[in-house]
């Protein structure tokens, strides 16, 4: 029987050798061994007892890296958690820069009308004022009212402005005075004061007597007069302290009594 190997066992009344030319029969060399570990059990003792297992072997190094698997299949989403308590509040962002102007909204429905705001006061072409005019008064008194203007106040809160306007002179005496005044309501100004004129003369007797007859004007704004109708009146009396003089008012012209009510001072 032939064997597909390089190695061949002759075997000859239990002798075995190598033979590669001379032989016409050849065995297999498992066979041959196998009759041999047969052959040589048959002149061994009963086997011993099986020996304790050796200690591990060491680890031996790490093999290489398998290749990567096929992709797993795409399972079924699980359950939404529950929501999770809210963190801290952050620090402020910087600012953004400016949108765009947006649309213009709707027209609103109209408000209710509010409530009646207080008067103003006179405006520059409302004013409140008045002139009284006389011609020719050619008044000689020496003490007394000389004419009046009646006007219509308006408010508490403002002034009253008021000027007369026409010729005084006194004559005929020497360190001598009168006085010319207006009132309201009968009663001098008292805030802030008298509104008055006066006309001294020192020494108009014997060949100094003149009589001169001047344009006169006295102007003031009084304040704290109460609305409503006020009686300004233009007077003569005496100077406090100076002797009597012989007055005359308005000869022979125009004489003017002007009232105007005006804002109340700026503070």
């Amino acid at each position: 029987m032939k064997c597909f190997s390089k190695h061949y066992l002759f075997v000859n009344d239990n002798i075995t050798s190598m033979n590669y030319l001379k032989r016409k029969s050849y065995l297999p060399i498992s066979i041959i061994m196998g009759n041999l570990n047969a052959s040589h059990r048959d002149s061994l003792g009963p086997s011993g007892n099986k020996g304790e297992a050796g200690p591990p072997g060491p680890k031996g190094p790490q093999g290489p890296s398998g290749s990567a698997g096929s992709p797993g299949n795409k399972v079924n989403t699980g359950a939404r958690g529950k929501q999770g308590t809210p963190g801290p509040k952050g620090p402020q962002g910087p600012s953004g820069s400016a949108g765009s102007p947006g649309n213009k909204g709707d027209t609103g429905a109209r408000g209710i009308q509010g409530p009646p705001g207080s008067k103003g006061h006179p405006g520059a072409f409302g004013r409140n004022w008045k002139q009284c005019v006389f011609k020719n008064i050619n008044d000689g008194k020496d003490s007394g009212l000389i004419k009046e203007c009646i006007f219509g106040k308006m408010s508490d809160t403002t002034g009253v402005r008021v000027f007369w306007s026409g010729n005084l002179r006194i004559y005929n005496c020497k360190r001598c005075c009168r006085r010319w005044y207006l009132t309201f309501n009968g009663a001098e100004c008292s805030t802030p004061g008298a509104i008055d004129g006066l006309v001294f003369m020192y020494d108009g007797t014997g060949s100094r007597r003149n009589e001169v007859l001047r344009h006169s004007h006295i102007e003031g704004v009084c304040e704290k007069i109460h609305k409503g109708t006020v009686r300004v009146g233009f007077w003569v009396g005496n100077c406090a302290g100076l002797k009597s003089a012989d007055a005359y008012t308005g000869w022979n012209s125009m004489s003017r009594i002007y009232v105007e009510e005006v804002p109340p001072p700026k503070a």
